[in-house]
């Protein structure tokens, strides 16, 4: 296993990966792109996995964007095989058939506010702050910001983001709909262990359907999206889960997932 990403089973079934280069603000090189696609691989055949948490090492940083002094000096050939390098991990994160909720302690800027943006969840401790920056750096944003930015908070706030480059709060993020939530950062690791078991309780099966029907849905048209719905829909009743759960309901008892 590499240093640069740790992998942690949080409880079972919850896999942790922490994004590890704390005196780098854990910004991203090839070295942690490599090592986090690598453990994304591995999860893509974890047969009871039921959700993944990322977050950065310490408490300064989430991930401070991609490493400029990795880049400075690239060719554009060489930059565009790096931003594909990030692309592809960051797609293997978004496409994990179960939920991914960001944990995001300090600096989530550049890169780190792209790969914060395919998670299904970002839960913002008060110290963090967001931003796409890259302009400021004579670039625009090339792991994926200008596409998954407009699709979360709209295009005229990305436009003001990433035309700007300036940063905002955890409030601002929540305001404008980056994050799900914002919490003290002491009381970070207590939500998102609620979260979880919150997660954990529900069929995992149609937890997946779900998060499969937001996502596939949302590049659909709108009569394709409900189509791909109600297949889904009806595929949860050719297993136990939805008997066991619509059972539980009707014996007034916990279902047993």
């Amino acid at each position: 296993m590499s240093d640069a990403v740790i992998e942690k089973v949080d409880n079972a079934g919850v896999v942790r990966l922490t994004i590890n280069r704390p005196k780098a603000l854990n910004a991203l090189n090839s070295d942690v792109l490599s090592a986090l696609e690598k453990e994304l691989v591995e999860l893509e055949q974890h047969p009871s996995l039921r959700a993944v948490l990322i977050t950065g090492a310490g408490e300064k940083s989430f991930v401070a964007g991609a490493d400029i002094a990795e880049m400075r000096d690239k060719t554009p050939e060489q930059a565009r095989a790096f931003a594909g390098q990030a692309l592809r991990t960051i797609k293997r994160l978004e496409t994990l058939p179960v939920p991914v909720v960001a944990l995001v302690n300090g600096f989530c800027l550049g890169g780190g506010c792209e790969l914060a943006l395919a998670c299904d969840w970002a839960v913002a401790s008060d110290n963090a702050i967001f931003g796409q920056p890259e302009v400021l750096l004579g670039v625009i944003p090339g792991f994926g910001g200008t596409q998954r930015l407009p699709r979360r908070v709209g295009p005229a706030m990305a436009l003001d983001l990433v035309t700007t480059g300036r940063k905002i709060d955890a409030h601002e993020a929540l305001r404008i709909g980056l994050v799900n939530r914002v919490m003290p950062q002491a009381e970070l690791e207590d939500y998102v262990a609620e979260l979880t078991k919150q997660l954990m309780g529900n069929g995992p099966q149609s937890v997946r359907g779900a998060k499969q029907a937001v996502h596939d849905g949302m590049d659909q048209d709108l009569d394709s999206a409900l189509a791909l719905e109600t297949s889904l829909f009806a595929f949860c009743f050719a297993g136990e889960e939805q008997t066991e759960g619509m059972s539980a309901f009707v014996e007034k008892r916990k279902p047993d997932f």
